[in-house]
């Protein structure tokens, strides 16, 4: 058994606290979603709770972390450059179970995620793999050590929709306990039987956290549904008391008057009228505890807020946005695709899909790199890994406003402050802010640049479930043509008029 016991932490450089009071238990056959905005700690704790080492540098914390031994197993949400670097044979050396493994253990791990065994031994580097064949790399070599306790961060992030099926088998016949963060709310529902929600209210100052043994899905209904009785009781008792008020201070102006008014020939009217208002103000100091004792508006954290120009970013309907032929699609020397034809014309939100490693972010590459260029139109490109977009030391205000203008700077405070940054938050480096927040920093970026082409790679796998329904309506909105790769499911269905499938031989229209 796992225990967490009153957890507190706290950022170094603000002194903010991410986390405040967190206890919980994990048991065998618990699935427990750790879910809350960009920015909340989640990735922090999931690190802190595996080794408080990795923490250190910017985060301090109080509390009991009770794990009795526990072999522990955890997967980060993101591999170091020079991880990237290795070659793959020499990554999967890194870990002992990798060592240990004899090759009935090696083929097993590698059939379990849907991966040919002969990857382990493979000489290119790390960072030539598609985002799903890293995934799916990793867990591999996890599973190869038997871990009593499963960490994943992003598990989901860049699975293919197969493999994506896979994970949640797994995570349901998981028997050792797991402890998972993840944007995909199909995922969510179809596994997890515990949540641990981290929310900031009152403008990320106050941290709260909620735990709930209950699936996904019935944890957000019950959460709405609840908020919605609390504030309708909330608001019934404060009408009530408004109106004894109101009657409270017609009662004490009369007696006010009317001890303004008496004469002094009267000193018995006076001391009844003295006693009446004593009984009064009793009455308005009892009416202050019933307001200390009223039922409290429900607090939550809200999900981020904006949108596009609808004028700006308009696409003619009809219009062209893209032809791109392709005899091949290769990346390097290796083919990936042959005959590959992409029409899209406006306002098309087109969908792709594929297995892991058929070339998606390949493609979807060759599109950015046929678009931006382009005066007709405005195009804006998300890559998957957009680290390279916001690195060194430019905060999302100078990223937002480059001229430092004050207007500018003034909206992009304004836009960054409804996407729920802290004020302090859009002074530090981008570089260092979490994978949902430099997200929200490109997501905006585009939006402030008016684009009407949108070039996105896997668009929500940053977003919290809390707040991928806000950007799929927004995007589903959008008034301009968008070309993405998505495993995201619900992304598929709700915002893309079109889905194509990648394979060796281009690309088919999928029903």
């Amino acid at each position: 058994m796992f225990q967490v016991k009153n957890l507190t932490v706290t950022h170094k450089k603000d002194l903010t606290t991410l986390v405040e009071g967190l206890s919980f238990t994990l048991a065998p056959g618990d699935r427990a979603a750790l879910i809350g905005e960009e920015g909340n700690g989640k990735s922090t704790v999931l690190k802190l709770l595996y080794d408080p080492q990795l923490v250190e540098p910017y985060a301090e914390w109080t509390g009991e972390i009770v794990d009795k031994g526990l072999r522990k197993g955890y997967l980060a949400q993101e591999l170091a450059p020079a991880e990237l670097e290795l070659p793959v044979w020499e990554f999967c050396q890194c870990a002992q179970a990798f060592l240990d493994a004899d090759p009935k253990a090696l083929d097993r791990a590698a059939r379990q995620v849907g991966l040919d065994a002969g990857l382990f031994w493979d000489a290119r580097p790390l960072s030539t793999l598609s985002g799903g064949e890293r995934v799916k790399l990793r867990l591999a070599l996890l599973l190869l050590d038997g871990p009593d306790l499963l960490l994943l961060d992003e598990p989901s992030n860049d699975l293919d929709l197969a493999t994506l099926e896979w994970l949640e088998g797994f995570l349901r016949g998981c028997k050792a306990p797991v402890l998972y963060i993840s944007h995909d709310e199909t995922l969510l529902e179809r596994t997890a039987n515990m949540v641990i929600h981290l929310e900031r209210l009152r403008r990320r100052t106050l941290p709260r956290c909620t735990v709930a043994r209950t699936g996904y899905k019935q944890y957000v209904e019950e959460r709405a549904s609840g908020f919605a009785h609390q504030e309708q009781v909330a608001r019934k008792e404060r009408a009530e008391f408004d109106a004894k008020q109101e009657k409270f201070r017609q009662i004490r102006d009369k007696v006010d008057h009317q001890q303004a008014t008496i004469t002094r020939q009267d000193p018995h009217g006076g001391r009844l009228l003295k006693k009446k208002m004593h009984s009064v103000l009793s009455m308005g100091r009892r009416f202050e505890r019933e307001k200390e004792d009223m039922t409290a508006l429900p607090e939550w954290e809200e999900a981020i807020l904006t949108a596009f120009d609808g004028g700006k970013s308009a696409f003619p309907a009809g219009k062209t946005a893209l032809r791109l032929d392709l005899p091949e699609l290769r990346a390097g020397e290796r083919l990936l695709a042959r005959n590959v034809r992409l029409w899209v014309t406006g306002p098309e939100k087109v969908g792709i899909v594929g297995p892991n490693g058929a070339g998606k972010s390949t493609l979807l590459k060759l599109v950015a790199d046929a678009l931006l260029p382009r005066t007709d139109l405005r195009a804006a490109y998300m890559p998957q890994d957009y680290g390279d977009l916001l690195l060194g030391e430019r905060t999302p205000v100078e990223i937002l406003a480059p001229g430092g203008h004050r207007e500018d700077v003034t909206r992009a405070r304004t836009l960054l402050g409804n996407m729920k940054y802290k004020a302090e938050e859009m002074e530090h480096p981008a570089a260092g802010l979490s994978g949902g927040q430099r997200a929200k920093l490109l997501f905006l970026s585009m939006v402030l640049n008016g684009a009407n082409a949108l070039v996105l790679d896997e668009p929500t796998r940053n977003f919290s479930p809390l707040s991928a329904p806000v950007i799929r309506r927004v995007l589903a909105d959008f008034p301009g043509v968008i070309i993405s790769v998505s495993h995201d499911r619900l992304y598929l269905e709700q915002v893309c008029t079109r889905v194509l499938e990648l394979g060796e031989t281009g690309l088919k229209e999928r029903v």
